[in-house]
């Protein structure tokens, strides 16, 4: 993702893809603006924190030329754990074509093929059952819950799943310019 696609992605930007409740709304915008503003607000943080040992990559999804939705991998304490995390979004109309299983079979082969990835984890509240679906379909298993506050201010239960490389099944996934990135990652180039 680059800033230039900042305005796009907004303009597409679902109302249900929610934000981090820890992060402050603004009284004077309306929930989607503060939503607008908080996604770029996340982009530009991790475009400003990044370090090969700790990262946030955010990948634009598109179909027939337009974006619609973000895939994001990320990688805290990445050279000792080998660990990602991921989340992501789609608009509607994209939603139920197996668009979401896809792209995250993607950034999979990325972390999985690429960086060395050991693992990778991801959460979903029990209501998400579209991302929980996504999940399972490509291998993870169930491992545990925990309770959070949404961004509605409610107590939810998030499921979280873990998918190891030995369970990964593989899938061809063309990855181009890699080399030029190794660098960020902490790899020789």
């Amino acid at each position: 993702m680059r800033e230039a696609d900042l305005p796009q992605l907004c303009a597409v930007l679902p109302g249900d893809v929610g934000h981090d409740p820890r992060l402050a709304m603004f009284a004077s915008q309306s929930f989607a603006e503060n939503e607008r503003r908080l996604f770029c607000m996340g982009y530009w943080k991790a475009l400003g924190t990044w370090d090969p040992a700790s990262w946030v990559l955010h990948l634009v999804v598109s179909a027939g030329g337009e974006p619609i939705g973000v895939q994001t991998l990320e990688g805290a304490n990445f050279p000792a754990l080998r660990t990602v995390d991921s989340a992501s979004w789609l608009v509607p109309a994209a939603r139920g074509r197996g668009l979401g299983v896809a792209m995250r079979t993607a950034a999979l082969g990325l972390a999985f093929d690429h960086l060395g990835a050991v693992a990778a984890v991801s959460s979903a509240t029990l209501a998400n059952a579209a991302s929980l679906g996504v999940s399972r379909r490509i291998g993870y298993l169930d491992n545990g819950r925990s309770r959070i506050v949404d961004t509605g201010g409610d107590v939810v239960e998030l499921q979280h799943l873990r998918l190891t490389a030995d369970r990964w099944p593989g899938a061809e996934v063309t990855v181009d310019g890699f080399d030029a990135c190794r660098p960020w990652f902490g790899m020789a180039s």
